[in-house]
């Protein structure tokens, strides 16, 4: 076992003392890197860059090569689970992912196998095992997953939606089926969660992306409640040290309290919180990530330092803070913006860690 040359991130999640509050970002390896479009380009298309353990690797480290980040993330994509439940997950140029099977009735459900980690998705397990290998020890790793109702949310609607007028309607008018088609899905998050976790993840990451678009009891039956049965079945301990969860609802600003209340170290916040308001909520049961609005990245980098400036400010002083944004990086970001934001909060943070 390599040790850590760099492990403030997870220091911050667990709320111990760090010299500057670490920073990473949602979607850091991607298309607002040329050398990410290079790659995918040579890869073929974008499940064919997730299936190669080498590119993937590749993709995964090519952002800390650039920029002195504080963990990576493996590069991956949430649908996997549903593309090996058999939906058959493919990309169409400017429309996002497509499903070429839905599933939209109780039968379905019944139907849809619960994919085994190692053999259906050995892919993202030798992926997680070459990034970890190659980063020696360099950042952490993180793993993730799609939550059961987002995953739910593609695999109803076929892809993408503004509206989830067909996954409500599943919602409303059969919530037994609902419940099974969640159901299903935390079983899968859970064991695809643990094969990362083994395969050398050190930190977890559930994308509840979709979360927000519910009413607040909603919410709580249809996606916070298969959260905390994935939670409760992690493994939190690995190669002698805790693996942190981080949960992030995109718009989960309402249900702060239900959220830490689950057991995980952090809540990953969008840019809708303030975040002092959060900490003062939350007190220190949970970490906080987040939460810069992404767009700001579009802004000169005197006006990106005053933002973080801002935010840091707002958390305060003291450890359990990982700084990131309120959701991913865009592909039109500038390489040398994204510079400036990690080299702020690194350069304007120390102030807020000492003694």
């Amino acid at each position: 076992m390599t040790a850590l040359k760099n492990d403030r991130f997870l220091r911050a999640l667990l709320k111990q003392p760090v010299d500057v509050t670490p920073v990473w970002m949602m979607r850091q390896a991607g298309r607002y890197l040329p050398e990410y479009r290079a790659s995918r380009a040579r890869a073929g298309g974008f499940m064919d860059l997730c299936m190669n353990a080498e590119i993937a690797c590749e993709v995964t480290l090519q952002p800390l090569d650039r920029y002195p980040l504080d963990a990576a993330i493996l590069f991956s994509d949430i649908l996997t689970i549903p593309d090996a439940m058999g939906l058959g997950l493919y990309f169409e140029t400017g429309e996002g992912p497509r499903f070429r099977k839905v599933v939209d009735t109780a039968e379905a459900i019944e139907a849809l196998p619960i994919p085994d980690p190692e053999k259906d998705l050995g892919y993202v397990m030798n992926a997680v095992r070459t990034i970890r290998k190659e980063l020696n020890g360099r950042v952490p790793l993180i793993g993730f997953a799609g939550s059961p109702w987002t995953l739910a949310t593609y695999m109803v609607e076929g892809g993408s939606s503004k509206d989830f007028r067909k996954s409500k309607a599943l919602l409303y008018d059969d919530p037994k089926a609902m419940h099974m088609l969640l159901d299903k899905l935390a079983q899968s998050v859970t064991s695809y969660l643990n094969a990362q976790i083994l395969a050398g993840a050190q930190a977890v990451q559930i994308f509840d992306s979709w979360g927000g678009s519910l009413s607040s009891a909603a919410y709580q039956e249809f996606s916070l409640a298969y959260m905390q049965k994935i939670v409760n079945g992690l493994i939190r301990e690995h190669e002698g040290r805790r693996v942190p969860v981080i949960l992030f609802t995109k718009g989960g600003g309402l249900w702060l309290e239900s959220m830490a209340a689950t057991g995980v170290e952090a809540l990953g916040l969008d840019w809708t919180c303030d975040l002092g308001v959060a900490r003062q909520r939350v007190g220190d049961k949970v970490a906080l990530q987040g939460n810069m609005d992404p767009t700001v990245l579009y802004a000169n980098p005197a006006a990106i330092e005053k933002e973080v400036g801002r935010i840091l400010e707002s958390y305060g002083n003291g450890p359990g803070h990982i700084f990131n944004l309120g959701h991913g990086i865009t592909p039109e970001v500038k390489p040398e913006n994204a510079g400036a934001f990690i080299n702020a909060v690194h350069d304007l943070s120390a102030k807020y860690h000492q003694d």
